[in-house]
């Protein structure tokens, strides 16, 4: 292990900046993984990062050490930060003082869709986009395609939210989501407030391709237009609509429910 104990030191500041910059994450094709829920999830899925870093306070924590002998015996680069450096870079308040830094993964885009998906068109928050992708990997959806106007899916605070989902799907960012809507091979469903067909009116034992909009706009109308069919969740309070997030896990697992009990 290499100790850092200046904020001058020219690794710090790399990771510094790597904590505080999407573009800087982007360019590097680099993201942080913060604690240990993360830091297994990723060890199990994807194998070694590419930097594990520790805050001093944390080096002989129970749940810390064996994340960073494991790191170690892979030869990974592991950096020990005095508490107030560590601090500077961990975007956590009150968290257990392990990072991991690694590769983004960029996953090769299938020419059509033939398997269970989720299209986002511009969804803008992080805890929303980071849910969406928590509950498409517990309902065994494997793929989602993000618009250009979608968070960044890679982000800490998606990672964050989503729970180490992200290690156990294929992410497509910048996808054209209205040719992949015209190419595919399986039925696009689009939720709408004002859709006659409701969700349990579908047929879900097969594949389909869930499609899910901005958090105040929904589905932009060219996309809506390129979906196979419109569906609604019906519910019976006065609210008019649900959270996107809320409404995406309604569908997976209505999906989920067809697929193992039936219609």
């Amino acid at each position: 292990m290499k100790i850092i104990s200046s904020k001058d030191n020219p690794q710090f500041k790399d990771l510094k900046q790597l904590a505080g910059s999407s573009q800087a994450r982007r360019r590097a094709g680099l993201t942080l993984l913060d604690g240990v829920h993360l830091a297994q999830a990723w060890l199990q899925h994807r194998g070694a990062p590419q930097m594990c870093i520790v805050a001093e306070s944390a080096l002989h924590h129970p749940e810390v050490a064996p994340i960073l002998e494991q790191c170690e015996r892979s030869r990974v680069l592991c950096l020990g930060l005095p508490d107030n450096l560590y601090n500077a870079v961990s975007q956590v308040e009150n968290g257990v003082g392990l990072l991991l830094v690694v590769s983004t993964p960029n996953p090769k885009a299938p020419q059509a869709l033939t398997e269970s998906a989720v299209l986002l068109d511009g969804l803008q928050d992080p805890g929303n986009l980071g849910s969406v992708l928590r509950s498409a990997a517990a309902a065994g959806i494997g793929q989602v395609f993000c618009s250009a106007g979608t968070a960044a899916a890679w982000s800490p605070k998606v990672l964050r939210a989503g729970m180490g989902a992200h290690f156990v799907l294929d992410i497509f960012e910048n996808a054209e989501l209205e040719l992949l809507c015209a190419d595919s091979r399986i039925p696009v469903l689009a939720t709408s407030s004002h859709a006659a067909q409701t969700i349990y009116d579908c047929d879900l034992s097969g594949a389909v391709a869930w499609l899910f909009g901005h958090e105040g706009q929904g589905v932009s109308p060219h996309l809506q237009e390129a979906a196979s069919h419109e569906v609604v969740i019906p519910h019976l309070g006065e609210m008019e609509s649900l959270n996107v997030a809320a409404a995406a896990a309604v569908c997976f697992f209505e999906q989920v429910r067809q697929r193992t009990v039936g219609r």
